[in-house]
């Protein structure tokens, strides 16, 4: 077993796991969504005339749409889809006119779901260990530690051009100089077994297949993959060659790559 999934499975089962990932994924309680008054009596007004029409295309001014439909992202993105698509208009809007008119209020104004924040506290908690995060070029001839500082797409292209990693299926999420050693990640909270969740784990687990001279991949996971079990995720991480940590672990992985 890898001393890295190792470690983390120990620190995982060890007294404080949860309390101690806090400092990197603080789960607040999101500020509820506010819906302007002249978009609320729009809304109430298409209600109870029972226009379906208008409901659903007042209901998708709001950052929230109440109810789940796979359709719901296209039309917000492409209103010419309205005219062309009655039938689905008309299904949407008989489900909406099915529940009360305060439910879908309160659907609309529910806050963001705090697993969709974790990535977001990742990268805050990454700038507050002192490493420094360098523009491109000052990070290419950095001789110590650092991150490179940029856009998903900065780093994405950095890890294609530089890296020559020509298989990402997107931008990783951190990109870490050590010496003349490069260091790119995948970060993943995982919640739950099976389904999204395992297609996330895969995701994570191909970086850690790169492994050169000068970079290698590694996955810093969270969550119920360290947890003894029959699931594939763990059976998985147990097996596995490449580098899969703790993000409890990460500052002890930098210095340990630092002495090399």
């Amino acid at each position: 077993m890898n001393k890295w999934v190792k470690k983390s499975i120990e620190i995982a089962n060890s007294r404080g796991y949860f309390d101690k990932l806090l400092d990197v994924y603080p789960i607040g309680i999101g500020e509820i969504r506010y819906i302007p008054e002249d978009i609320k009596e729009k809304i109430q007004e298409a209600f109870n005339k029972k226009d379906k029409l208008l409901l659903v295309k007042t209901l998708l001014v709001l950052p929230r749409f109440p109810i789940d439909d796979p359709y719901i992202a296209s039309l917000r993105k492409h209103p010419l889809l309205f005219d062309k698509n009655p039938k689905t208009i008309k299904r949407i809007g008989e489900r909406l006119l099915s529940i009360k008119l305060d439910t879908i209020f309160k659907l609309a104004t529910q806050p963001k779901s705090p697993s969709r924040q974790l990535g977001q506290s990742f990268n805050k908690w990454l700038k507050k260990i002192k490493y420094p995060f360098l523009e491109k070029e000052k990070f290419k001839n950095y001789k110590k530690t650092a991150f490179l500082k940029g856009s998903d797409e900065i780093l994405k292209r950095f890890a294609q051009e530089e890296l020559r990693i020509k298989k990402l299926n997107r931008r990783p999420d951190f990109i870490l100089k050590i010496s003349d050693k490069f260091i790119v990640g995948e970060v993943k909270f995982l919640t739950d077994y099976g389904g999204t969740q395992n297609n996330q784990f895969d995701g994570a687990i191909k970086i850690t297949k790169i492994n050169t001279n000068q970079t290698i991949g590694i996955a810093v996971l969270d969550g119920i993959v360290w947890f003894e079990s029959k699931a594939y995720m763990h059976k998985a991480v147990k097996t596995l060659k490449g580098v899969a940590l703790s993000t409890l672990l990460l500052e002890d992985f930098i210095k340990d790559l630092q002495k090399n």
